[in-house]
C-alpha cells in the first residue's frame, strides 16, 4: 500500500533516530534559555508580568498559522532541506532579539521564531515517528521526550554561566542551534521524504483520532499552566517564592523520569487504555495534592514528581498512538496537528487553570483534574464506539 513517504533505510535507523533525537533535544535547550532570558529582559525593563506573559503568546499563534502548511513544504523542499531554513529562521532570529531589544519588536521576531521552532519540531518528531520500529516506538518515543524535557531543564542553567547581559546568552544559544543543524547534515539524507500530500485534513485528526490528539490539549495545558503557576500557588499557600520556583523544578522533574517507563507500558498494551488510565491517575493525584499539602511539605513535593510524571506521560503516549495508526504523509499531517493543539493548550490552559487558582489555592489543581476528567470522558466514549464498530 502506499504510504506517500519514502523511508529510511534499515540499516541505519539507529543513526538516523540518534540525529533527530539530538537535534531536537539541542533545539529545546536553545529554546528554554531564550524563553528565560527575555523573560529577564523584559522584566529588568521594566514591563508588568501580564506583559512579560503575553510576548510569547506571537510563538504560539505562529504555531496555530504555519503547523498546517509544514507537511507541504516538507513535501516541496524535501525534509532535510525544510530543517536547515528553520534552523537558519532561528538563528536569524535569536541575532534580530539582540539587535532589536524592545517589547514591540520581539513581538514580531517571537512569531518568526515560533514558526521555525513548529517546522522544527513536526519535521524532527515526523522523523522519529518514521523510522521507529512499531515494536519499539513506545519506548523511543519516551527517550525523545526525556531528551527534550532535559533539554528544557538544562537551557536557563547556562545563564548561570552566560549572564543575562550583553551579547553571551544570544550566542550560546546560537551556538546551540548551529550544533542542532550537526546531526541534520550528517544524516539528514536518511530522513524520510513527503511524496503525497495527505488526504486526511488536519481538522479531521480531531474527529478520527481524538484520543490521541487531544492528549496533546491536556498535556500543553497542564504544562504551562504547572511551570507559570505553581509559583503563584506556592505563594498564595504560605510558601516563599523559592518554593515555588522548587516547584516548577519537581513538576519538570516528574517529566524527565517517567516518559521512558510510560513508553515501555505503551508497547505492552492498548495505547487508548493506557492514556484512559493516565487521565484517571492525574485526575486523583490533582485532588490529592491539595491534600498532600495539608500534611507537610516532603509529601507534597514527593506527590508532585510523580504526578507531573503522570500526565507528562500524555504527551509520548498520545504521540506513540499517531504513530501507530498513521503513515507517510498522513503521519506528517496528523504530527502537524499534534504540535498545533499542543499550542492551543499553551495559549488557553493558563487562562483557565489560573482561573481555578484564582478561587482559592487548590483550586489550581482542582481546575486541572476537572479537565483530566473530561478527556477521561472522550477517551472513554471512544473507545467504546470503536468496541462497538471493531475499528482501531
Amino acid at each position: 500500500m502506499a504510504t506517500g513517504v519514502t523511508a529510511v533505510p534499515r540499516q541505519r535507523p539507529g543513526l538516523a533516530l540518534a540525529a533527530a533525537i539530538s537535534t531536537v533535544s539541542l533545539v529545546g535547550v536553545g529554546l528554554s534559555l531564550t524563553m528565560a532570558l527575555l523573560a529577564v529582559r523584559l522584566a529588568e525593563i521594566g514591563y508588568s508580568a501580564r506583559a512579560i506573559g503575553l510576548n510569547p503568546g506571537a510563538g504560539g499563534l505562529a504555531t496555530l498559522a504555519i503547523a498546517t502548511f509544514v507537511p507541504q513544504l516538507a513535501r516541496r523542499l524535501g525534509v532535510r532541506n525544510l530543517l536547515f531554513l528553520a534552523l537558519f529562521a532561528a538563528v536569524a532570529s535569536l541575532a534580530a532579539f539582540a539587535l532589536f531589544e524592545n517589547y514591540w519588536s520581539w513581538l514580531v521576531i517571537r512569531g518568526v521564531y515560533g514558526a521555525s521552532l513548529t517546522v522544527l519540531f513536526v519535521l524532527s518528531e515526523f522523523w522519529i515517528n518514521s523510522v521507529a520500529l512499531p515494536q519499539k516506538r513506545g519506548i523511543i518515543l519516551g527517550i525523545y521526550t526525556t531528551s527534550l524535557a532535559a533539554g528544557f531543564a538544562i537551557g536557563p542553567t547556562i545563564l548561570a554561566v552566560t549572564g543575562t547581559h550583553g551579547l553571551a546568552p544570544f550566542l550560546a544559544a546560537t551556538v546551540l542551534f548551529f550544533v542542532a543543524a550537526i546531526p541534520v547534515a550528517l544524516v539528514g539524507s536518511h530522513a524520510p521524504e513527503i511524496e503525497q500530500q495527505a488526504k486526511t485534513s488536519l481538522r479531521s485528526f480531531l474527529f478520527t483520532a481524538p484520543v490521541a490528539t487531544l492528549a496533546a490539549l491536556i498535556f500543553g495545558a497542564i504544562e504551562t499552566a504547572a511551570m507559570g503557576l505553581l509559583p503563584v500557588y506556592a505563594l498564595r499557600n504560605g510558601m516563599t517564592a523559592e518554593t515555588g520556583a522548587l516547584l516548577v523544578s519537581l513538576f519538570a522533574l516528574g517529566n524527565v523520569i517517567c516518559p521512558i517507563p510510560m513508553g515501555l507500558l505503551s508497547d505492552r498494551l492498548d495505547r487508548r487504555q493506557l492514556l484512559c488510565a493516565i487521565a484517571v491517575a492525574g485526575c486523583l493525584g490533582a485532588v490529592l495534592l491539595p491534600v498532600a499539602a495539608a500534611y507537610g511539605f516532603p509529601l507534597f513535593a514527593c506527590l508532585l514528581v510523580i504526578w507531573g510524571g503522570i500526565v507528562g506521560g500524555l504527551y509520548p503516549v498520545g504521540l506513540a498512538h499517531l504513530g501507530a495508526r498513521y503513515q507517510g504523509a498522513e503521519l506528517a499531517a496528523a504530527n502537524a496537528t499534534y504540535i498545533m493543539l499542543y499550542s492551543v493548550g499553551m495559549l488557553v490552559g493558563p487562562p483557565f487553570l489560573g482561573a481555578g487558582l484564582d478561587l482559592a489555592p487548590p483550586g489550581f489543581f482542582w481546575s486541572i483534574a476537572a479537565l483530566l476528567c473530561g478527556y477521561f470522558v472522550i477517551a472513554i466514549w471512544r473507545l467504546k464506539e470503536s468496541h462497538q464498530t471493531h475499528k482501531v
